[in-house]
């Protein structure tokens, strides 16, 4: 499936990644000793949903979730949602769909974590600002703030500080809000997981290795890489669009889609709003490593397909802002993340 990029800005000169640029040639995965290898097709679903009404949210949750092929481990899963902030509410996952992911984790015979490190604020804090902890009490949950971290070796060189509470879970349930992003174009599944980073650690990260090649979208796959078996659950009943992650406009999208695989939702997700991986840089980067669930004809459809939705409205950026911090922009975000966890 593919449309036309809506345009929110001019468009840049082309290159490898812009939207006008020429595709990027994407390899088949291969095994270290460079053969082709075959992967079969990873199930997908996509289920309309439309609106948050919590009976209808739970129904299409669980449905999601039970056709996908999941099955949760019975130890401890770590629900994964995006908090990015306290406001707007459209810039983090919805209350309702966490709440189902963990009702029905909950009976599967999971033990779980419910958790996030925040963009700005704390995770408590953030979670009671958007209503996420007062859906989550009847359940006898409530979320938690990301521990201390583990340095996990980079192939290219360094290391990152993945979360000891992530690291050590069973399993993880990354569960995202479709959301343009002003770096990436799109924020899905496997982006989500970079908040297992906890902290500032994050923004040291796009200091370090922002703009160096394809180095952050690297430290991205590699983190996603480093934790448990990770399923994926995707709120896109309201989308983010125009820009983000934080302040963009809504959506109208009504999706609800669910995989073993985090990549293979992006990817779909991905054409469903007519893109490509030339113009995604995380998509493209899986791609590049040969990641299961990146390439065309991966993911198994389940449910409705691409077209039962309508993303003909949905925007993204044209140019992206660099995925670099400089040391100012460093320093502002980090006072800005101090006060909003004052605050909170």
């Amino acid at each position: 499936m593919s449309r036309d990029v809506r345009r929110s800005d001019p468009p840049r000169q082309s290159g490898p990644f812009d939207q006008s640029g020429p595709p990027v040639p994407l390899p088949a995965p291969r095994r270290a000793d460079g053969t082709v290898t075959a992967v079969p097709p990873i199930p997908v679903v996509l289920l309309r949903c439309r609106d948050y009404d919590p009976g209808r949210v739970q129904r299409a949750v669980a449905e999601a979730l039970d056709a996908s092929g999941w099955t949760p481990p019975r130890g401890r899963v770590l629900v994964k949602p995006n908090l990015l902030r306290a406001a707007p509410a459209l810039s983090c996952t919805h209350p309702q769909v966490v709440r189902a992911a963990c009702a029905w984790l909950l009976d599967h015979g999971c033990a779980l974590t419910v958790t996030d490190s925040p963009g700005f604020g704390t995770a408590r804090g953030v979670a009671e600002a958007i209503g996420l902890a007062e859906s989550l009490r009847p359940l006898g949950l409530s979320v938690v703030p990301l521990d201390d971290a583990v340095q996990v070796p980079l192939s290219f060189g360094g290391s990152i500080g993945v979360a000891r509470r992530a690291l050590e879970a069973d399993g993880v349930l990354s569960v995202p809000r479709l959301k343009a992003h002003s770096q990436m174009r799109v924020t899905l599944a496997v982006k989500n997981l970079f908040g297992c980073v906890p902290g500032v650690r994050k923004a040291f990260v796009h200091t370090r290795h922002g703009d160096r090649g394809h180095r952050f979208e690297g430290a991205l796959v590699e983190v996603a890489a480093a934790l448990p078996p990770t399923a994926a659950l995707l709120d896109g009943v309201e989308a983010m669009h125009v820009t983000g992650p934080g302040s963009g406009k809504p959506y109208p999208l009504g999706l609800v889609g669910a995989s073993v695989s985090g990549v293979a939702l992006d990817s779909v997700i991905c054409g469903l709003l007519g893109l490509t991986p030339a113009q995604v840089p995380l998509w493209a980067e899986l791609a590049r490593r040969g990641a299961p669930g990146a390439l065309p004809g991966e993911a198994d459809l389940v449910r409705e397909t691409p077209d039962a939705f309508d993303a003909r409205g949905f925007e993204v950026p044209s140019v992206l802002k660099p995925m670099s911090f400089r040391p100012g922009t460093l320093l502002r975000s980090t006072v800005r993340r101090l006060w909003a966890a004052w605050r909170s």
